[in-house]
């Protein structure tokens, strides 16, 4: 049975694989204006050619065609009474929605803050909290923090091709492994969703790796961030460890670690911006993954350095998870040692590297 149902998964995974792959090649034929952000008045790009961006149109898409299969794979089980699903889809939609209305008319900043709490108060209202602090109010700010802080971190992190795709590629299948090691593989209806949105994610690479053709836009980073933002919070936050308990510096680390490649880029943006008294809320050419390009990188090496780190940020956390259960201060020294090793690496190259005077891309 538990083979069968692997199967069914990987069929399903590749059957949306094949149509992120078709729907985005349509929505790169038709789209005209949409979301085509590269105008000097609007945004910075890294690739200054101007380029749809909505391939995020076929995120979303494949979320609900994972919700419509539920019927197929689980048979009896209702979604409808399950609170946290139904949180995970009302706010996925509402920051599907922003994305939308960000990529069409750029809407002002305030608004889409306002927006990402209430993408993480429903998510909160739904039962979605991270469970760290002893006070479900300290809970729940570190909650709208969390959810608003990963939701700009992905969006920021989508500054070049293919770097977003594919660390979200890494959450998931993370998230993929805590679950079957829960021995909880073929009943766990977030399954069908994490096989959806990274066929969604691997059909959208088609296009996106470099040179791209098709960028996700708002559209699909605050889709991705919100959804990967809950599921960061059911399966790393919240993900109790081999013995059953809920240790809080597990957690904590299990967590960073999933996250690593957007927390320690976004963190070296807003450090470097606020040392020379700018706005970290503005675009830029400053990201690490830019940074490593002016050391001489290509774009597709950007992209699989970072792959790599995050891949192997992943099987960090899935050890800890699975084999540590006596969890104490020498693990503490070890994995924050890792995590400040990746950050300080990455910061060091934002410092020492220069920004190319005649870069024409």
């Amino acid at each position: 049975m538990e083979n069968t149902r692997l199967l069914s998964y990987i069929l399903f995974f590749v059957l949306i694989t094949v149509f992120s792959v078709l729907l985005n090649g349509l929505l790169l034929k038709f789209s005209k204006t949409l979301g085509i952000r590269n105008e000097k008045d609007t945004i910075v790009r890294w690739n200054t050619q101007a380029k749809p961006s909505v391939g995020g149109i076929s995120f979303y898409v494949a979320f609900l065609l994972s919700i419509s299969g539920f019927s197929f794979f689980y048979g009896n089980v209702s979604i409808i009474g399950n609170q946290q699903f139904l949180g995970m889809l009302a706010s996925c939609t509402v920051a599907f929605l922003m994305g939308l209305a960000d990529d069409a008319y750029n809407t002002k900043p305030l608004l889409k803050f306002l927006a990402q709490v209430l993408c993480a108060v429903i998510l909160i209202l739904a039962g979605i909290v991270i469970h760290i602090f002893p006070y479900n109010w300290a809970n729940y700010l570190f909650t709208i923090f969390w959810v608003v802080g990963m939701m700009n971190s992905i969006n920021m992190l989508d500054n070049m091709d293919a770097i977003t795709a594919t660390v979200s590629v890494t959450i998931i299948i993370a998230a993929l492994l805590i679950i079957a090691m829960n021995h909880n593989f073929s009943t766990n209806i977030h399954v069908l969703l994490l096989f959806g949105i990274m066929g969604a994610l691997i059909g959208f690479l088609y296009y996106n790796w470099y040179p791209s053709k098709l960028f996700m836009g708002d559209t699909g980073s605050q889709f991705l961030g919100v959804f990967l933002a809950g599921i960061g919070i059911l399966y790393f936050w919240n993900s109790a460890d081999s013995t059953g308990h809920l240790v809080q510096s597990k957690q904590f680390f299990v967590s960073i670690l999933s996250f690593i490649i957007p927390i320690c880029d976004t963190t070296t943006v807003v450090i470097n911006r606020l040392m020379r008294k700018q706005s970290p809320f503005i675009g830029g050419k400053d990201h690490t993954t830019h940074h490593l390009s002016y050391l001489g990188l290509s774009d597709s090496q950007v992209s699989l350095v970072f792959a790599g780190l995050s891949f192997i940020s992943m099987l960090c956390t899935v050890f800890i998870i699975y084999y540590i259960a006596d969890w104490g201060y020498i693990h503490i020294v070890i994995f924050g040692t890792y995590f400040l090793f990746i950050f300080g690496l990455l910061f060091y190259i934002s410092k020492i590297s220069k920004p190319k005077l005649f870069d024409t891309r």
